[in-house]
């Protein structure tokens, strides 16, 4: 079984002539689900250092050792977009944090609303989602995945950046974002209650946006709104 088209993300630094290992979840996919040999070729990244293929020196049932050789892709940032949405249900939450990472932001940030459908998440989880994500994608940087934070002191904290507001009352202009960094915050399922849309309405960094004429589920919204900011920057 070849091993080419195998891409992993890694936590330490790449650098041609540096070997690292890769022990417990890796290890195990490398030796016994792919069935890798010493001498196989596979390509890493980390998030910084771009992408690199690599060579792997030894395989052991709990551990691979990988020499990375030479640099195939240079670092690029992802868009710098920040994802906030109302936590949903666990699969669509993963589905949120899935395809947000295979369309490129730089962060997600679940939010507690009055309607939100849960209260927590498993990061861990979350992460190895995304990872996963970028490693099939072809990415080159996993998104920073945040605790879910209420939505007052998402707002109270906001950077000085744009926030777009899916409104689906459709009374808001349609998405066409400036360049330059930006958030998007989509509501739950119901919506947001009217106390909410008061104090969303009154932050200064505020936009509203219309995704269409149809209501769409939370999840469809999350990913429709990032399509629209990302398609011109592909």
């Amino acid at each position: 079984m070849s091993t080419a088209s195998i891409r992993l993300m890694v936590d330490a630094p790449l650098s041609a002539g540096g070997t690292l290992t890769v022990t417990d979840t890796q290890a195990h996919y490398l030796a016994n689900v792919m069935r890798a040999a010493a001498g196989d070729r596979l390509r890493l990244f980390n998030g910084a250092d771009g992408e690199w293929q690599a060579r792997i020196e030894t395989v052991s049932r709990k551990a691979v050792t990988l020499l990375p050789l030479h640099q195939t892709r240079p670092q690029t940032p992802p868009p710098d977009i920040i994802l906030c949405f109302a936590l949903l249900k666990r699969q669509k939450t993963d589905l949120v944090v899935e395809k947000a990472t295979e369309l490129g932001v730089s962060a997600i940030r679940p939010v507690i609303t009055a309607r939100t459908q849960a209260d927590h998440v498993n990061l861990a989880r979350l992460r190895a989602i995304a990872v996963e994500a970028a490693e099939q994608c072809e990415g080159l940087a996993v998104p920073a995945i945040a605790e879910p934070i209420p939505l007052p002191a998402l707002l109270q904290s906001w950077p000085p950046r744009p926030l777009y507001v899916a409104d689906e009352r459709r009374t808001a202009p349609h998405l066409r974002p400036d360049p330059g960094p930006a958030g998007l915050l989509i509501g739950p399922e119901g919506g947001f209650s009217d106390a909410e849309i008061d104090m969303i309405g009154r932050h200064d960094q505020v936009r509203r946006i219309s995704l269409g004429a149809r209501i769409l589920r939370a999840e469809t919204a999350a990913i429709a709104a990032l399509s629209l900011f990302i398609t011109p920057a592909i």
